[in-house]
């Protein structure tokens, strides 16, 4: 078992089979030492979690949605690279929440999925980011996250 691996059982977690996608796209694109990993979803073995945030969605359970889309992307760099190891850095991450009218805490959203990239790859976990809220999103999940990975 790898040390992320070991890591993750540590947390708690287990990471599931990596998302195919829903249109004409590939989950992920290696390019030299940097992989692009597609946008993931806050969906899970349960459904995961869907809905507008500051509307039928709190703030905390909008963070653990952020998180589930952390989840979904260590799937997609392990299938790209095969082991969590080989990963040098996380680069940036790119959060969207589908956002009500009056809420404005995005950034706090995208923390779970920030948080989650730091307690699995420590500072190298550490990247640029941007926090957007949208609309709507796909299939109408309340997160995804997309990530520039660099990788040995």
């Amino acid at each position: 078992m790898s040390k992320v691996e070991e890591r993750l059982a540590g947390l708690g977690i287990t990471l599931p089979q990596p998302v195919a996608p829903v249109a004409n796209y590939v989950p992920f694109v290696r390019s030299g030492n940097l992989v692009h990993i597609s946008g993931q979803i806050s969906i899970d073995a349960s459904g995961g979690i869907k809905g507008t945030v500051g509307v039928d969605v709190d703030l905390e359970t909008a963070q653990k949605a952020a998180r589930l889309c952390g989840v979904n992307l260590l799937a997609q760099i392990k299938a790209a690279v095969g082991d969590l190891d080989k990963v040098a850095r996380v680069v940036k991450l790119g959060g969207f929440v589908q956002a009500g009218p009056d809420f404005i805490d995005i950034p706090k959203v995208i923390n779970g999925c920030s948080d989650l990239m730091v307690e699995v790859f420590g500072d190298a976990g550490r990247h640029a980011r941007s926090a957007v809220g949208v609309y709507k999103l796909p299939l109408g999940f309340a997160v995804e996250v997309d990530a520039v990975v660099e990788v040995f």
